[in-house]
């Protein structure tokens, strides 16, 4: 890390309070009737109703929506056993992530405890504090028993982030690149390097999606693990010994289609790479080195997919894409644990909303760069608002399905809106506007059709059902944009285009104008003549130009009501 990379790190945990988190109240406390309420006398009335009936704490409490991140700091991502103290800036960040994305309370737990067993006690007793606990950053193989045995114990969820969190990932990542190379993952030989927690996990979750055990070949720092290797195998090891002749990596990837990298820089080399099959998948995962670089990667092999666990390289697999929405559904329905069936709802759903438009919350956030699924866009970003609306009510539909919900939700589309003030403030403000725009859908003529992020909204208007989208633009230009873009519109079919160059009723209007001052904003003159004619019942403009030329042009061409002497605009803050 460069010395600026390092003082910028370091003010942002120092200043200008020292930390990432803090408990902030959610029930005023401004005079002595609200005191005596929230403590002494009136908490006895809520505890004496819990002891009545346990199911109440829900409803009394916080606990139905805060988590436990806990550790011990022996296996901290890139820094190893530093121990519960030093992992605590890991941790609050971890919190940050959590609230910040699926609106979850947090509480950081650093334990001074090495011994399994005993940080299972520790562990067990708190459930009556929290509504589920995520486990990390504890070291490979007591990750797998201390995760075993409180989920025997427990009646919340239990989440070993570092395991699942990952697979769930690299389940969705793969399972898209198999999709773009044409491959089915029943057929597909696989090598992983790195057998700890996070890749025995993964080989686990895809085993689940398809993958054959006989086509799995691992591999960790004493070569191959094979059926005839004796000692110092752990039964996760052993349950992925494979029968084969290679020993060691090099031998084993000729031919392979999937490398799963799960262990440290530059164990993957070119000429390894060189030797497997057509269109392989990449997956070099180790951080903040990976295996193999990505562009080492495509000097040799040009036809490979890749995925890192880097920002800065396409395809980052992120934990962030997972946990705090797969915490989130389980959350709400109450469930008793993180069943396989909600993993599995949370691959699929996270690969299939990769397939989906990336809206323009999404482009912005990442520099105006075209999000479209293919080999360098197999998973969604991490600020993907639609993440928590995708995959929270998958997690809680699996939940349901699978018997393991104690608080089942009724009404899945209310739900689908309650979560989204995750992410859009102003939901209820305009929830009322769009279920009366459902319910009667009115022609709507945007302006200026040719616009990416305008045919990106088009596409959501026509997928919520809000209105009959018209678009004004230059056909040819429209249809290369959508292609571009991979959006689903079909134009004359779901969707009206109105050519200016082609359509007898504005080509001479168009002619006049292109090229001059007012071309900027002639399409929205257009939009305004085609409410005159009652072609269209509304008209959205002004992604391009001055306001006010977009006003004026309105003005000139549907005037205003005697009675108005100056329109104007209502903005929504």
């Amino acid at each position: 890390m460069s010395d600026d990379t390092e003082k910028n790190a370091l003010d942002y945990h120092r200043y200008p309070r020292p930390g990432k988190i803090e408990v902030v109240p959610t029930k005023p406390l401004a005079n002595q009737r609200d005191l005596a309420l929230a403590y002494s006398p009136g908490v006895a009335d809520a505890c004496n109703l819990i002891v009545t009936d346990p199911g109440m704490v829900n409803e009394m409490t916080s606990r139905s929506n805060l988590v436990a991140v806990i550790t011990n700091g022996t296996a901290v991502l890139g820094l190893g056993d530093i121990g519960p103290l030093a992992a605590k800036p890991v941790m609050e960040g971890k919190g940050v992530l959590f609230k910040k994305f699926a609106g979850i309370d947090v509480f950081d737990l650093e334990i001074n405890e090495r011994d399994p067993d005993k940080l299972v006690e520790i562990i067990a007793s708190l459930e009556p504090t929290f509504g589920g606990i995520n486990l990390e950053d504890i070291k490979s193989p007591e990750c797998f028993q201390i995760e075993g045995k409180l989920r025997n114990r427990m009646n919340i969820p239990i989440f070993h982030d570092d395991q699942h969190g990952t697979a769930i990932i690299v389940g969705a990542a793969i399972m898209n690149a198999l999709r773009i190379v044409n491959k089915k993952i029943e057929d597909v030989k696989i090598v992983t390097t790195g057998a700890g927690a996070s890749g025995i996990a993964c080989l686990k979750i895809l085993v689940k999606l398809g993958l054959q055990k006989r086509n799995i070949v691992a591999v960790d720092r004493e070569g191959v693990i094979h059926l005839k290797r004796s000692g110092g195998l752990t039964p996760h090891k052993k349950m992925f010994a494979s029968d084969t002749n290679a020993r060691t990596l090099a031998e084993a990837l000729q031919g392979a289609d999937i490398f799963l990298g799960l262990s440290g820089p530059g164990v993957l080399k070119q000429e390894m790479v060189r030797g497997m099959a057509e269109r392989p998948i990449i997956m070099a995962l180790a951080n903040p080195i990976p295996e193999i670089l990505p562009e080492e990667v495509k000097a040799v092999r040009p036809d490979a997919i890749i995925a890192t666990g880097r920002s800065d390289y396409p395809n980052q697999v992120n934990n962030v894409l997972c946990f705090p929405f797969i915490f989130r559904g389980a959350l709400d329905v109450g469930a008793t644990r993180i069943s396989k069936e909600m993993q599995i709802a949370c691959v699929y759903a996270l690969a299939e909303l990769a397939m989906e438009e990336a809206p323009d919350t999404v482009v912005a956030a990442y520099g105006g760069t075209e999000l479209k699924f293919g080999p360098e866009y197999l998973i969604p970003k991490p600020f993907d608002p639609r993440l928590i609306m995708k995959l929270a009510p998958a997690v809680a539909q699996a939940a349901m399905d699978s018997g393991v919900a104690t608080r089942p939700i009724q009404d899945m589309d209310a739900y689908r809106d309650q979560l989204l003030h995750y992410v859009f403030e102003s939901v209820m403000l305009m929830k009322p506007v769009f279920e009366r725009a459902k319910q009667d859908p009115k022609r709507l003529v945007y302006a200026e059709g040719e616009e990416p992020k305008v045919l990106r909204t088009v596409q959501s208007i026509l997928d919520e059902g809000l209105a009959k989208p018209i678009i004004i633009g230059r056909t040819a230009v429209i249809n290369e944009q959508i292609n571009t873009m991979g959006l689903r519109l079909r134009p004359g079919i779901d969707v009206e285009i109105v050519d200016p160059e082609q359509d007898e009723n504005f080509k001479a209007l168009w002619s006049q104008h292109k090229g001059g001052q007012e071309s900027v904003t002639m399409n929205t003159l257009i939009a305004a003549s085609m409410i005159n004619s009652h072609r269209a019942d509304g008209l959205i403009c002004g992604t391009v130009g001055r306001y006010h030329d977009h006003l004026q042009q309105v003005i000139d061409e549907l005037g205003v009501r005697s009675d108005v002497g100056q329109p104007a605009a209502m903005n929504i803050v």
